[in-house]
């Protein structure tokens, strides 16, 4: 039987990529950053955001498609990759979804605002997008880690949950 993808969602900063760097680590499954796939293939995201975010998220939607069929990974999503429902139905092909739901105050302490095309407006923007996506998120996750504050207590929840499903 082929293991299922573990799928994580979550507002930008909220430690997607941390925690799936260590669940790969400790499940002995492969990593992916659904942000470096589409910079490695399509070049940087604040280039490709010049563009529009609807021409972002329709290369974003392809690159969900072409990594939809991996088998043994740990996926981490970009913030707004929950916004359409076909990048949910082909992740939820092969893996299992999470959100990562950490407190909004933690995140707006440790982002990089510069970093991040979509947080020009400031802190506030990231608080607007967090009230905008959270319901989405909740929607279209398989399990939601509330409260995620610890990496250690998030990774451990998620293996435990994972093994079980």
């Amino acid at each position: 039987m082929k293991k299922k993808n573990i799928v994580l969602t979550g507002i930008m900063g909220c430690g997607k990529s941390t925690v799936g760097c260590m669940l790969a680590s400790c499940l002995g499954m492969a990593f992916l950053d659904l942000d470096q796939y589409i910079e490695k293939k399509w070049g940087r995201i604040p280039d490709l955001f010049l563009k529009g975010e609807e021409y972002f998220r329709d290369i974003e939607s392809a690159a969900v498609e072409e990594i939809s069929d991996n088998e043994n990974t740990v996926i981490a999503t970009g913030g707004g990759t929950v916004k359409k429902d076909k990048n949910i139905a082909a992740l939820k092909k092969s893996g299992i979804i999470f959100f990562i739901d950490r407190p909004i105050d933690d995140i707006l302490k440790d982002v990089e605002i510069s970093e991040r095309p979509l947080l020009s407006g400031g802190k506030e923007k990231l608080i607007e997008i967090f009230r905008e996506r959270y319901h989405r998120y909740i929607v279209t996750c398989d399990y939601h880690i509330k409260d995620a504050r610890y990496l250690k207590t998030v990774v451990n929840e998620i293996i435990t949950i994972y093994k079980n499903a």
